[in-house]
């Protein structure tokens, strides 16, 4: 028999990510650098109009530039079949849905041939009268039957009106989010190469299974001529959760020139063709009794979407979470407008919503006096609120407590505007989160070695959160062997499908089917007699975590958030001295990886609150900031301590490893625990984002008048 001696458990050491020495070395290939003979590039052309048409299209000046190879137009492009994602739709027609939509690709021999031949394209327009305006009465505005991620557009409970209006202590806040924009480091790119009647493409997605699945409609291929790769990505943040506008002109420009053809989207082109945050307006009652505890709660959020596809940010759906009130009321009401189509950015309908609940949550206890650690857990709820199931965990009031704790809490004056440092206030603040538990089906290998190694198979992606060495851990603990035996094989079609990276549901789909490849795995070596043949032993499973959609309990993770400001009287600068996050999240992977997720979300948050905001020109349509010049994300400089900590939870219900995604829960209540310490340093409530040294300037002088 094949002996796998057991050994101390893998899962949850502080591994170091496997391809960390290749990216800091620069050998880690992406999808713009694999080279290939004869590559040429493409360079989109983007419309510059609001709404309209294509009047003409002159490329003849392009063509006749050095290194131009071709132009491709709604005239002669190839011609796919309709997609299922009509933002896929490129160059197809004459159309002009919203600024910035691409209207043509030049593809040249190398990339500068192809940005000159893009500037030289003329192109005229016969525009149409355009809205982009968001407001909160907006005549168009309709209630949806889903918002994103399949929740109903409006849950109500009891009588939330009338409860209300008869409540000893009311708060009737309004909050608004401005749109915001994934950035990841690495644009959105694709290579695509046609060898025949197969189709070979490098992709910076979330996801390849999907990718390939979406090409193969596209171009009316069977999958199995078609091999995506995304071995390594450089962040996404969600907007390359779908197939964007890239992938596709790479293998439309690659069929019509007959070259690999890579198209890496322009940054300033992002904000309008790869998805992005769309504004959320919110209106949020909270009506407490003498107590304290909540008898009503409503949460009416207001967003946008584009007249191309409808996308419905889910920003009320945590309310349905988090806290107890017997009346309730979460609607979102959505307004379909002349903008890019908005899409999935990191913790979508959580990080909004969450934002304004729990900025409210912070208004109400200064309404009653309570202290807002306290306030929350009062109204803690015995079962979730919405469902009326009850949870698989939920640790909220220890994230909460040790938080405190940490934190220094109960040194705390709670007057605002009662701390200051010459001419800076100081102020702490606290926030709550929250984050689903999701798993998706997906598929695995695993393969014993004559040598004694391991290799484990599936098509997971690693966008920069450490799949690769997280899935060799679960692997390495089901098989009862060393980590350093087991190599892990990600980021291609050519392996077993997998979901994509998002919704913090990767490792734990991921995970379920590695540990149950390796399970196998081992009860096969187990029942062998002799060495591993020279072919090797191997295991596989087709699917996981299918039936975990129908679980009996409401599965989330939950964190506490806390922020230490300054703010500058004289500037209006609001500085971030420390942030410290607490989370209950199940069984973590790996220490070292789960830190990095949680402090890059929290950091992230705390962009939302202070510096990252998007502004939607109406004269032209188009978003003002569309460049890391002028959307600022924070820098290492911006927060000097941030510490991230978490509890050792045993939840049965997940999943086997028993974990809960993490990659989301970071930024969820992030940016309110800043906001909350921003009036606790200045007595001023500033209910819009992000927090400018000219909106804390006017606020701060309207206050002392």
């Amino acid at each position: 028999m094949v002996s796998v001696a057991p050994t101390g458990s893998a899962v949850g050491a502080p591994a170091e990510r496997r391809e960390g020495r290749e990216k800091v070395t620069g050998r880690a290939r992406y999808a713009a650098e694999h080279p290939l003979p004869g590559r040429a590039y493409g360079w989109p052309v983007a419309a510059s109009v609001a709404r309209g048409r294509v009047r003409s299209l002159d490329a003849s000046a392009a063509l006749e530039l050095p290194g131009v190879l071709a132009v491709l137009t709604p005239d002669d492009a190839p011609r796919p079949a309709e997609p299922d994602d009509p933002t896929l739709k490129v160059l197809q027609d004459d159309r002009v849905p919203h600024h910035g939509w691409f209207v043509a690709l030049v593809v040249g021999e190398s990339l500068e041939a192809a940005r000159a031949g893009a500037a030289a394209v003329r192109v005229e327009y016969a525009a149409e009268e355009h809205d982009v305006t968001l407001t909160a009465d907006h005549p168009a505005a309709y209630t949806p039957e889903q918002a994103n991620g399949g929740h109903p557009g409006r849950r109500q409970q009891g009588d939330p009106e009338g409860s209300f209006a008869s409540a000893a202590t009311r708060v009737d806040v309004s909050y608004r989010v401005p749109p915001l924009h994934n950035h990841p480091m690495e644009p959105h790119t694709s290579t695509a190469r046609w060898d025949g009647d197969r189709l070979l493409v490098h992709a910076s997605t979330q996801g390849a299974t999907a990718v390939r699945s979406t090409l193969a409609a596209l171009f009316e291929l069977p999958e199995e001529r078609i091999t995506v790769t995304a071995e390594h990505v450089g962040g996404g943040f969600g907007s390359k959760g779908t197939p964007r506008p890239d992938v596709v002109l790479a293998a439309m420009a690659a069929r019509h020139t007959g070259r690999p053809v890579t198209v890496a989207l322009p940054r300033r082109s992002m904000p309008a063709v790869v998805g992005h945050r769309a504004p959320t307006l919110h209106r949020l009652r909270l009506g407490t009794g003498p107590d304290g505890r909540l008898a009503a709660l409503l949460h009416e959020v207001t967003t946008y979407t584009s007249r191309v596809k409808e996308f419905v940010e889910q920003a009320a759906v945590p309310a349905r979470v988090m806290y107890a009130a017997p009346h309730m009321l979460t609607e979102h009401r959505v307004v379909p407008l002349d903008v890019p189509t908005p899409s999935w950015m990191r913790a979508p309908g959580e990080a909004p919503g969450m934002y304004a609940l729990e900025s409210a949550m912070d208004e109400l206890a200064t309404a009653l006096g309570r202290d807002p650690i306290e306030l929350r857990i009062a109204n803690e709820p015995d079962v979730e609120p919405d469902s009326g199931k009850p949870f698989s965990s939920r640790h909220l009031v220890e994230c909460l407590r040790e938080g405190a704790r940490r934190f220094g809490w109960s040194g705390r004056d709670p007057r605002p505007g009662a701390r200051r440092e010459g001419p800076l206030l100081v102020g702490t603040g606290v926030a709550a989160a929250t984050y689903p538990v999701l798993v998706q089906p997906s598929a695995a290998g695993a393969e014993a070695r004559p040598d004694g190694t391991f290799v484990v198979r599936i098509n997971a992606t690693d966008i920069g959160t450490g799949a690769r060495t997280i899935l060799a851990q679960i692997a390495a603990d089901a098989l009862g062997v060393p980590l350093e035996r087991v190599r892990s094989e990600v980021g291609s079609t050519e392996l077993p499908p997998a979901s994509l990276a998002g919704g913090s549901s990767g490792s734990s789909s991921w995970g379920w089917a590695v540990h149950q490849a390796c399970t196998e795995l081992a009860e096969r070596l187990a029942e062998h007699a002799g060495r591993v043949p020279e072919g090797g032993l191997s295991a596989s499973v087709d699917t996981t975590g299918s039936a975990d959609a129908d679980s009996p309990y409401a599965r989330h993770a939950f964190g506490a958030h806390f922020a230490e400001v300054t703010v500058d009287t004289v500037t209006g600068e609001t500085r971030v001295r420390r942030l410290l996050g607490v989370f209950a999240a199940g069984r973590i992977l790996n220490a070292r990886t789960a830190r990095s997720q949680f402090i890059g979300g929290m950091t992230m948050g705390m962009g939302m609150a202070l510096t990252e905001d998007s502004t939607m020109d109406a004269a032209f349509g188009d978003f003002v900031e569309c460049d890391l010049a002028s959307y600022h994300v924070p820098a290492h400089a911006d927060v000097p301590d941030v510490e991230a900590h978490w509890l050792d939870e045993d939840d049965p219900h997940t999943n086997p490893m028993g974990s809960k995604g993490i990659g989301e829960i970071g930024i969820v209540g992030s940016a309110a625990a800043v906001g909350n310490a921003v009036h606790h340093a200045t007595g001023v409530r500033f209910r819009e984002l992000p927090l400018t040294p000219d909106r804390v300037l006017t606020g701060l002088r309207a206050a002392r008048h």
